[in-house]
């Protein structure tokens, strides 16, 4: 497939190196020559310096007979000018364009979107993807990730294993054994910043972090098993009032819970819209650094602290804060995926990459066809990928102990009409039965051949 990526930032960077990793012509088109040098030299890409909304960059990029075109620069208006005239005038048939101002994306204006007018296909909001990751950590606070698969029946948790983990050194056969109901398999694992899908002779370890896909209802047994304990929320901080924390905000206070919501913004202006937009939340002017802020906020009584700046060290550094203050759960939005080994040493429990969710979203809609979700973990590594098989599948009709997996892939559940399925060497999977897989991200594309999905559309 031809793809073109207009924005060589974290997103499109990202995404360029798994499509390009998968064999497909990418070219990336960005102002910046440092930028496109790099990319050109670490990446197997082209690369195209210039505006990515003037048509004639865009025929440079290969607009003629590209099949899609992603718009990811920090501008939405360019990006949506790009998708239109990559319509318009080089009729490329997908678009996906990111999109950052609300304003854009309120419900009145939806119908904007279409081939008649703004031709865009796919819109992604990072801050509305950001803002579902952060409910999702305060709806499981003992993970340090989660997302959320087969239509609500099935989670993937990221669990780091402490001292009080009863199950350490238990070879993953064993655990089958021992919990024989439990509709839950460790499908990754990382260690010594390594990661990689585990054998069943292979024993948990302390400071392991493990990715557990799980059913829905067998959540809070499994954290129990893993030496977690649920904790109910009712007392939550945001420190940041933007996009993000608005929107948190609003998702708490529609909650039949009654959660108590105390929110510190250090921008006046932006700190009174929010107040205005939001009806039970008390909106303190200030800076999330002031330790009398923190304590007026209530951080030391709090259930979770939940630090969403625009600025990746406040964002630490209010966490760590938030910690000596007494709070027992915190969460801190960071930008810059190399900061993530300094959490554990700054015994912070649980962050936010916006890049990741961002190129989640992307690659959920690249991988057209049976792909139903896909969810990039760490850096880039692994993807969790739910696929609807087909009548035509490779996989169709075997059973599991019979499909030629590569190494680093591992079947995490099968959804089988509603009912999910822990996965079995016996388990036969058949046409129309939902299967998550864990798989590296060398393998992925093996994984869309098995299924059949490989990176077309029609």
């Amino acid at each position: 497939m031809k793809v073109i990526i207009c924005g060589a930032g974290q997103v499109g960077w990202q995404i360029a190196r798994q499509l390009a990793g998968e064999k497909n012509d990418v070219t990336i088109v960005d102002t910046n020559a440092d930028l496109i040098r790099r990319a050109t030299e670490v990446l197997d890409v082209q690369g195209v310096v210039g505006f990515a909304s003037h048509p004639d960059i865009l025929e440079k990029a290969g607009a003629r007979d590209a099949d899609m075109v992603i718009a990811a620069t920090y501008s939405d208006e360019v990006n949506m000018v790009t998708c239109q005239i990559a319509a318009s005038a080089f009729n490329v048939t997908r678009r996906i364009a990111r999109i950052r101002a609300q304003n854009y994306l309120e419900t009145g204006y939806s119908d904007l979107y279409n081939t008649d007018r703004l031709a865009i296909d796919v819109i992604i909001s990072p801050e509305l993807e950001v803002a579902e990751a952060a409910l999702q950590r305060l709806a499981a606070p003992e993970t340090f990730d989660t997302e959320v698969f087969m239509s609500g029946r099935a989670h993937l948790l990221g669990i780091r294993l402490g001292p009080e983990c009863p199950v350490l050194n238990t070879p993953l056969r064993q655990l089958n054994d021992l919990f024989p109901s439990l509709r839950a398999i460790v499908v990754g694992v990382r260690r010594n910043e390594k990661l990689f899908a585990p054998h069943p002779e292979d024993q948990l370890l302390e400071d392991d972090q493990i990715y557990l896909f799980v059913h829905t209802e067998d959540m809070s047994r499994s954290l129990g098993i893993f030496g977690k304990r649920e904790h109910k929320q009712d007392r939550i901080v945001i420190v940041g009032g933007g996009n993000v924390g608005l929107t948190v905000a609003r998702a708490l206070e529609a909650r039949s819970d009654r959660v108590r919501v105390r929110m510190i913004e250090k921008n006046r202006q932006i700190a009174e819209a929010a107040a205005d937009q939001l009806s039970r939340t008390i909106v303190l002017n200030g800076d999330g650094m002031d330790m009398d802020l923190l304590a007026e906020a209530g951080v030391d009584r709090a259930d979770a602290v939940l630090v969403v700046t625009d600025d990746d060290k406040t964002n630490l550094l209010v966490s760590v804060r938030a910690k000596q203050a007494g709070c027992p759960l915190t969460i801190a939005l960071v930008n810059d995926p190399t900061m993530a080994p300094l959490m554990a040493a700054l015994d912070l429990d649980a962050w936010i990459n916006p890049r990741a969710t961002t190129v989640s979203s992307i690659l959920r809609h690249i991988r057209h066809g049976r792909v139903r979700a896909v969810y990039s973990l760490g850096d880039g590594e692994a993807e969790m990928i739910e696929a609807q098989v087909m009548s035509t599948s490779p996989i169709s009709g075997k059973m599991i102990r019979d499909i030629a997996f590569p190494e680093g892939v591992l079947v995490g559940g099968v959804m089988k009409g509603d009912r999910m399925l822990k996965p079995e060497p016996d388990t036969r999977i058949e046409p129309g039965d939902l299967v998550a897989v864990f798989a590296l991200v060398k393998d992925v594309p093996e994984v869309e051949r098995l299924f059949q999905v490989s990176i077309d559309f029609f």
